[in-house]
């Protein structure tokens, strides 16, 4: 069954890219319920990443979910991926009537506390293709989500992504544009995030 929820639309004022943002995507109950799920199914893992030259645990857990034969690389990692679950079919299946994408892909991230984190990055891999399109959903603790321009330091914008929200990050967000979730300066209880993609 589809969500039915209605789903508010922020476009967020940034240039060159195309940022949609909606609050509610999920209503807090099934949010409450999908939490629970995500957190209790995933089969989460701590990996190694290469940063400079030098290997260090991500400060993060992952789980790589897609089509079968579609590996996922970034920061010296490859990641092989689990076989679509009950759980993150339903979420799939309610972004892609959304923005009317087929996803193969996607990545999920559990920030465990306030010192979990993911530092400037864009999801601008090769074998995501020049101008991918990624949709960013959310569940758990509020956390601060920040952009900015690659290219003009003046263009910055902080947003915090709550419980049941997705961000579709679309045309020129990967060009033109990083983020990243930094470390929080207060307590912060546990956040899972799903980010979809397509692999070509």
């Amino acid at each position: 069954m589809l969500n039915l929820f209605p789903k508010e639309k922020i476009i967020l004022p940034l240039p060159e890219a195309v940022f949609e943002f909606y609050p509610n995507f999920f209503s807090k109950e099934e949010a409450d319920i999908l939490f629970e799920k995500l957190t209790n199914e995933t089969p989460w893992k701590h990996e190694e990443i290469t940063i400079f030259g030098k290997k260090i645990l991500q400060p993060r857990l992952t789980c790589l979910f897609g089509n079968e034969g579609k590996p996922y690389s970034y920061s010296g990692l490859t990641m092989q991926p689990q076989p679509w679950n009950s759980t993150i079919m339903h979420i799939k299946n309610e972004i892609e009537v959304l923005c009317n994408e087929n996803f193969t892909t996607v990545l999920a991230n559990l920030y465990r506390n306030e010192k979990d984190s993911n530092g400037w990055h864009a999801d601008n891999e090769r074998e995501l293709g020049r101008n991918p399109i990624i949709a960013s959903v959310s569940f758990g603790e509020e956390r601060q989500f920040q952009l900015k321009h690659i290219s003009d330091n003046t263009i910055k914008l902080s947003l915090n992504l709550n419980h049941g929200s997705l961000l579709l990050m679309k045309e020129g967000s990967q060009i033109h544009y990083k983020h990243q979730i930094p470390k929080a300066s207060q307590p912060k209880k546990s956040r899972i995030n799903l980010t979809f993609r397509t692999i070509l």
